[in-house]
C-alpha cells in the first residue's frame, strides 16, 4: 500500500449516481463486486452514460463493528448526468456530501482495503473526529486495475465524519 494523497478533512459534494445494492456478507469477495460492477457498467455502456467523467463509486453504510455481516449494506455506484433515470435493479440517487477524511492510496490488490479503512480510521481518531454513521462513507475508484501494469487499485478513500 502506498500513500499518494495524506489524509486531510474535505468538504464534497452531492452526487447524482445510478447504482446497484446489495444486502449480505461483501467482505472479502471480490467475485461479487465485479458482478455488481458489471451490471452497473453494461447498464451504463447500453445507455449511453458512460464517459471520460464518469466516477465510479462503492458506497458503504454499516459500521462492521456492529453490523452482522449479513446485514451489510453496499452500493456500487456511477456518476451519471442529472436527467438520467435507472431501470430495473438500476437506480438512480443524490449521494450525500459533506464532510469526509479524505486519503488517497495505491493498492497491489483487493486485499489491501481493509488495511487501506484502518488507516482512515485511525487519522479520523488522531483528529478527534466522530465517524458519522448518518452519511455513506465511499471508495472512489481512480482507475481500472485491470488496465494497471502490476493491477494496482488506486482509490480515494472517503471517511464520512462529524
Amino acid at each position: 500500500m502506498k500513500i499518494l494523497k495524506e489524509p486531510a478533512i474535505q468538504d464534497l459534494g452531492e452526487r447524482y449516481v445510478a447504482f446497484v445494492s446489495y444486502k449480505g456478507n461483501y467482505i472479502g469477495n471480490t467475485a461479487l463486486f465485479a458482478e455488481l460492477f458489471g451490471k452497473l457498467c453494461g447498464w451504463g455502456f447500453q445507455n449511453q452514460v458512460m464517459g471520460p467523467d464518469t466516477v465510479m463509486i462503492a458506497a458503504y453504510y454499516d459500521d462492521m463493528n456492529v453490523t452482522p455481516p449479513d446485514e451489510l449494506t453496499l452500493d456500487v455506484c456511477m456518476s451519471i448526468p442529472d436527467h438520467v433515470q435507472g431501470q430495473g435493479e438500476i437506480t438512480t440517487k443524490n449521494l450525500p456530501g459533506g464532510k469526509y477524511a479524505v486519503m488517497g492510496l495505491e493498492l497491489d490488490g483487493p486485499e489491501e482495503y481493509a488495511a487501506a479503512w484502518e488507516k482512515i480510521v485511525e487519522f479520523v481518531a488522531s483528529q478527534d473526529l466522530d465517524i458519522d454513521i448518518s452519511r455513506a462513507s465511499y471508495e472512489i475508484y481512480l482507475n481500472n486495475p485491470e488496465e494497471h501494469p502490476q493491477k494496482h487499485h488506486i482509490v480515494d478513500i472517503c471517511m464520512a465524519v462529524r
